[in-house]
């Protein structure tokens, strides 16, 4: 693709409340604005935002959210207006930012990363990678990395900043064009819905201990260690330090498995030095040592365990990962987006209560995997191509045409 001359308007730079409330009322008459966000998180647990970019018709705007005694509360009624769509690139840290900030997470939005890969570039296709396939226009990432907290910003920063939200627009006009021609609009909306929850970016504090992948099935370990990773979210985010930087997973884990209770037993623990053990933060650790160990025997949490669930057949699951890659090829469709491989073993097995046999993954995939599974179609290879049949036992001793599988 021969890559396009495009004209946007120059990036302007605002650094008071007047300017921001005055092009925020602006966009807000707008069908649809691009946002996107430059911030620094590397020694904190929130991040600090630094820059917002906001592409309109005929305004290309970067918020200096670092600029003294700057209000953002118009940027915030711009993120609530209901009846312009705010469009981000890979929203999910952009949308926690804005939930932090404001306590409330923006209205009608749309992720072009999600739409993407409902309109079949690939799995969570990179904004560079996207505007190129669409445009033919190579983004300088060069600033990616940039300390955006560090003022002045250069004229380099401004002109990467701006091309975040400037070819944004054209992406975003283009995915929406082919979604609603295709009629997959409600397939991206489904998909997005997920952006739309607050829990989608406050994660239980007392579940994050699963995520440490503990491989004990002791449970009062295990109730300890749900206690010590649910203080340190708290006590990570009361601080604004990043949690593993408060302390390790490893040292989580070590925690759990030999239940120190006092200060000098914490201080052996690798990796909690004695000032952290003999201090506040290690004061509050050790009670929640002490509450894991307090805990009713019934409280405790269970192990995970996939004993008692039936093993499925790896040559199905082959099966059905081919059928998956065909539907999603004949449609154009990233397959990550449709099922897991978790759901091709649920579905393998039995199980009806599995995303891919919901929604428009149903009509997707889903009716024609309960059908393989049922043994109601077999799978053909016919001009180089996987096809569906209806199962008939004797195309398999005499094939008409193709290659059963």
């Amino acid at each position: 693709m021969c890559a396009k001359k495009f004209d946007f308007p120059a990036p302007v730079l605002l650094t008071t409340t007047d300017d921001v409330a005055q092009i925020c009322a602006k966009l807000r008459q707008e069908p649809y604005v691009t946002i996107d966000t430059e911030f620094v998180r590397e020694k904190t647990y929130w991040p600090e935002l630094c820059l917002v970019q906001l592409g309109g018709i005929d305004d290309v705007v970067l918020i200096d959210t670092l600029a003294p005694g700057l209000d953002l509360t118009p940027l915030a009624e711009l993120l609530d207006a209901p009846d312009c769509i705010k469009v981000f690139h890979a929203a999910r840290q952009d949308l926690e930012i804005f939930l932090h900030l404001f306590d409330r997470l923006p209205r009608s939005i749309f992720d072009t990363q999600v739409a993407a890969m409902v309109a079949g570039f690939g799995d969570q296709v990179g904004y560079d990678s996207l505007v190129g396939s669409i445009t033919g226009k190579a983004i300088d990432k060069a600033h990616r990395f940039s300390d955006w907290s560090a003022r002045p910003l250069t004229p380099a920063q401004i002109a990467y900043a701006a091309a975040d939200v400037t070819y944004l627009r054209v992406v975003y006009e283009s995915l929406h064009a082919q979604l609603k021609e295709e009629g997959r609009l409600r397939w991206a909306d489904a998909e997005q819905a997920v952006l739309t929850e607050e829990k989608t970016f406050r994660p239980d504090p007392r579940r994050l201990w699963e995520k440490l992948k503990a491989r004990t099935s002791n449970r009062r370990m295990l109730g300890v260690l749900r206690e010590v990773a649910a203080w340190r979210e708290g006590a990570a985010q009361e601080a604004n330090i990043p949690r593993q930087r408060l302390i390790r997973d490893e040292s989580l884990l070590e925690i759990a498995a030999i239940r120190p209770t006092d200060a000098d037993a914490l201080s052996r623990v690798r990796g909690v030095t004695r000032g952290f053990a003999e201090g506040r933060m290690g004061a509050g650790l050790l009670d929640a040592v002490g509450i894991g160990l307090d805990l009713p025997e019934d409280a405790l949490p269970k192990p995970a365990s996939k004993s008692d669930k039936p093993r499925p057949s790896s040559a199905l699951v082959a099966m059905l990962r081919v059928l998956l890659a065909a539907k999603c090829e004949e449609h154009g469709v990233a397959p990550k987006l449709v099922a897991t491989a978790d759901d091709l073993d649920r579905i393998a097995i039995g199980e009806k209560e599995v995303s891919p046999l919901k929604g428009w993954r149903k009509e997707l995939f889903g009716i024609d995997a309960l059908a393989l599974v049922k043994g109601e179609i077999a799978l053909a290879v016919v001009e180089g191509r996987v096809v569906l049949r209806p199962f008939e036992i004797e195309s398999f001793s005499k094939p008409a045409s193709g290659h059963d599988v």
